[in-house]
């Protein structure tokens, strides 16, 4: 027993020293209020903090930039990192602080959480330069009169590159125009001290493309009429085309110094199109022309100055030039080489602009017709080639003058990436009738007169069969919606059709026909519709429910198979 007292004593020695101690280190350390000792205390264990917690104190509301982090969602919430990595876990996420979060699970986050974050995109390059440039509204005392942009348009053989060779070999460089290769040309004619700029692309293909590209650079176009031949299917198209481009039409009667002609019959033919001749009461000029013996060529120029002046086509010199890319090519002594043609501002040599996914400095311009003439700066309605650009852009693609280099090269590789992943997954239908609904509710299709229009683009299987459509489709009224034929014509559905609806954002419906294998690869490609009928009243009941807003379930055609008759 006495062993045992003399082994406590110490201990209670010791343990009196430690609890002195404990009570001078209270004296020296600051008084911590009931909150702070819940902190540091909990359940008899001490807790030693890790770290800084750097969580701003809980916001009420509260604007978050994207993309975002963690790390950043916790401190613009004011919640500790710990408690939202936890409720991420919560939610299936094994995340670290610095892990980025996209915007579905970020709102899915502040939702878990209980806190009010409203989350914006930043303004890209694009939204934030060039919508800037485009949104930008001239004063009328900067605006001046620029000359009319004319595209010829109709079938190769009805002499429409004999008109521009005539026009250019008199006009602009005689004996040189056999010496101009480039598929698309562009250049300017004088007429009474006044210019006109004309481009000449390999068809209304090609016009058609632009358009599809967003690039309507037309202001005027030149339809050309064989008067032997009378109106082509490929003149037809070419109307078509004219038309969904909404520019004024001048009808050409070319060849008429041809013995034996009647150009009334043509006169007849182009009312049956919707193209009635200002002699007949309608507002088409026509012009009988020849390139042979240069018949008309005069009074073509004065129609199309007329034109003009009723249209009073401006644009502001003075600001950073802005248009369209007609052509590139890669040319082994001078690189790129672009042929753009200036809308609006004035472009300089040494001006750093962008165009497509392509960007560069301006090295030098030149003129379209005589390449050896060099000039300073060229402006609205001036076709020109230049040189300097990194990559040849595409036909179509609009140009932009920036400040920076660092801007332009900026937002070319933002548009390379873009397109890049459009290719690789692909673009929703321009229009469909499961999405015309839509798109009228949400106010994005164009509207004219204050209705929303429908294009269509319709086949059919014989004429008889096209105008029962159209008589069907004439029944049909809405307040809200205009059904527009962009083009109607006999047999099956080609390239063409495609392009068309593919720039106008229609929808083609054939009736007994098919398309061609290249039509459904591309209408593929660029998610056109395709929509196929047998029974003319199924036509027009699908799309009376369509403008009803009624739409009913969709119809998938399952082909088995196909095969090509040879």
């Amino acid at each position: 027993g006495d062993e045992e007292d003399d082994g406590k004593t110490p201990g209670k020695k010791v343990g009196a020293g430690i609890a002195a101690a404990r009570a001078e280190r209270r004296k020296k350390q600051p008084d911590l209020d009931d909150d702070d000792r819940r902190s540091r205390y909990q359940g008899g264990r001490k807790l030693i903090r890790k770290g800084t917690n750097t969580a701003a104190p809980r916001r009420e509301s509260v604007a978050l930039e994207l993309p975002c982090n963690v790390r950043s969602f916790s401190e613009a919430a004011g919640v500790p990192s710990g408690r939202v990595l936890a409720t991420l876990m919560q939610m299936g996420q094994m995340l670290n602080i610095n892990a980025s979060l996209d915007r579905e699970l970020a709102e899915l986050l502040a939702v878990e959480l209980g806190v009010q974050i409203q989350f914006r995109t930043p303004e890209s390059l694009e939204e934030n330069l060039i919508q800037q440039m485009e949104d930008l509204e001239d004063s009328q005392e900067s605006l001046v009169t620029r000359s009319p942009i004319v595209t010829f348009l109709g079938h190769v053989d009805h002499g429409k590159t004999s008109l521009l060779d005539y026009l250019i070999g008199t006009r602009i460089v005689k004996g040189e125009a056999g010496g101009i290769t480039q598929h698309i040309r562009a250049y300017q004619v004088e007429k009474d001290g006044r210019l006109i700029s004309f481009v000449d692309t390999p068809g209304h293909e090609a016009f058609t493309e632009m358009r599809a590209r967003g690039a309507n650079v037309t202001d005027i176009a030149v339809l050309v009429i064989a008067v032997d031949d009378g109106i082509m299917p490929q003149t037809e198209e070419a109307i078509s085309h004219a038309k969904a481009a909404d520019v004024p039409i001048v009808v050409a009667l070319n060849k008429i110094d041809l013995p034996g002609v009647d150009a009334n019959r043509i006169l007849s033919q182009m009312t049956e199109f919707g193209l009635t001749p200002s002699e007949w009461g309608g507002d088409v000029e026509v012009v009988r022309t020849s390139a042979i013996s240069g018949q008309g060529m005069d009074e073509l120029l004065e129609t199309i100055l007329t034109v003009a002046e009723l249209n009073d086509y401006k644009a502001n010199p003075n600001r950073p030039g802005m248009g369209v890319c007609l052509e590139s090519e890669q040319q082994s002594d001078k690189g790129v080489i672009a042929k753009l043609i200036v809308q609006t501002g004035t472009l300089k040599v040494g001006d750093i602009i962008v165009c497509g996914s392509s960007y560069g400095r301006v090295k030098a311009i030149y003129d379209t017709l005589n390449t050896s003439v060099q000039l300073k700066s060229a402006g609205p309605s001036v076709p020109v080639n230049i040189t300097g650009l990194d990559q040849a852009p595409g036909a179509g693609d609009r140009f932009h003058v920036l400040e920076n280099i660092a801007q332009a090269r900026e937002l070319a590789e933002a548009r390379q990436r873009q397109s890049r992943e459009q290719s690789l997954s692909g673009s929703s239908p321009k229009v469909s009738f499961e999405t015309f609904q839509d798109l009228l509710q949400s106010g994005r299709l164009g509207k004219t007169e204050e209705k929303a229009e429908l294009n269509l683009i319709i086949r059919a299987d014989a004429r008889g069969s096209l105008e029962a459509i159209e008589k069907e489709l004439s029944k049909l009224e809405h307040p809200e919606v205009r059904i527009r034929i962009l083009q109607k014509s006999v047999g099956g559905i080609s390239v063409a059709d495609v392009t068309l609806a593919s720039a106008s954002q229609a929808v083609i419906v054939g009736f007994n026909v098919i398309p061609d294998e290249q039509a459904r690869s591309l209408a593929d490609e660029r998610n056109v519709e395709i929509r196929r009928y047998n029974i003319i009243y199924k036509l027009a009941e699908d799309i009376k429910a369509i403008i009803e807003g009624r739409l009913r379930p969709e119809e998938r055609i399952v082909e088995l198979g196909r095969a090509l008759v040879k």
